[in-house]
């Protein structure tokens, strides 16, 4: 009888984080990134049905690289958790901490759990506050940690670089045009250190905007409005995003992402299609 192969629990972790790190990596990249009004999403998207960020409830964001499967899953979990505990107890009490901790639980059993590979995902978790100081940003790799960021976070692809670029460029107190313009040529970079140019039509952009007048903070920019503050000169003023003006307010059972056109499960009950990579 042969002596059954031993793999050291630490030789196993390292592989499951190895094996999910590379998922992770063959995706596109998107930015996070804080503005003076709020919270902005950007991220190369050609798609213009499935979406990488969604909202989650009235003053957080979601935003997810990885497998679409996976991370929609627990996109849908997050909307029922956040609507539960809003109806429960009071929508103040839904907040971006609680439903990071909620993501870090699953997302670390699934890790540590021999029985199920490891989630290809990272996630950011993003609530936008009544004062810049209130803006709260969490990551949360594929191992269930959680990071807390400030000013901005990159996640999937080469993500990496694109964290080194904003760092270094990314500063209090920039309008959306900036902002925006920033996380473009932060996308734009390649990783031998050459430029490519990305349209507006494969931008997929959304913002948290706490000037926003309703309760809920969530809208995407998109058409004419996305164009216009891509071309507005750095520095100059400009106007909020306004509903009517190119922009599409979302709910939160919009599908998220991924960029090559492939659904996936829905919570209505929809038919479940291969998973894709975004």
């Amino acid at each position: 009888m042969s002596t059954p192969f031993y793999v050291s629990p630490q030789q196993a972790m390292a592989d499951r984080a190895e094996y999910a790190r590379k998922g992770i990596a063959r995706g596109r990249s998107l930015v996070v990134l804080q503005y003076a009004d709020g919270i902005v999403f950007v991220g190369e998207n050609p798609s213009r049905a499935l979406h990488k960020f969604s909202e989650i409830y009235d003053r957080i964001g979601f935003a997810a690289a990885g497998k679409y499967n996976e991370y929609e899953n627990l996109r849908i979990g997050g909307v029922r958790y956040a609507d539960l505990r809003g109806y429960t107890y009071d929508r103040d009490d839904v907040t971006a901490r609680g439903l990071a901790n909620v993501y870090a639980q699953t997302l670390g059993t699934i890790f540590s759990s021999a029985a199920e590979k490891p989630y290809e995902v990272e996630l950011v978790v993003a609530e936008v506050g009544a004062l810049p100081e209130g803006d709260q940003i969490y990551r949360l790799p594929h191992d269930g940690s959680i990071v807390d960021e400030h000013g901005s976070v990159a996640v999937g692809g080469n993500a990496e670089q694109i964290s080194s670029f904003l760092d270094q460029r990314h500063r209090d107190g920039m309008t959306l045009a900036e902002a925006l313009k920033l996380a473009v040529q932060a996308l734009s970079r390649e990783p031998n250190g050459g430029e490519r140019e990305i349209p507006a039509e494969r931008l997929e952009v959304a913002v948290l905007d706490r000037t926003r007048p309703q309760q809920r903070k969530f809208k995407r920019i998109v058409g004419r409005q996305l164009k216009r503050l891509l071309d507005a000169d750095a520095g100059a003023p400009t106007d909020a995003p306004s509903d009517d003006e190119g922009t599409d307010a979302t709910d939160s059972t919009d599908s998220t992402d991924t960029a090559t056109g492939t659904t996936g499960t829905k919570d209505s009950g929809g038919t479940t299609e291969p998973p894709a990579k975004d």
